[in-house]
């Protein structure tokens, strides 16, 4: 009765663990957020093309 008693114990005290490991795991990584929302579309950024850093463009 004892074994089994320890068996019990040792099995609830692992899924404990596994639970709260799971739980911190997926509250660290964001959960997966990106997965369930939808993905944000912000403006297009379009760098303008210069040959040389400090010249002007002519228009």
């Amino acid at each position: 009765m004892v074994k089994r008693l320890e068996q019990v114990a040792a099995l609830v005290v692992a899924a404990g663990l596994a639970i709260v490991s799971y739980w911190l795991f997926f509250s660290w990584a964001q959960g997966g957020r990106e997965l369930r929302e939808k993905p944000r579309q912000g403006p297009a950024i379009q760098a303008e093309p210069s040959s040389v850093p400090g010249e002007r463009q002519r228009p």
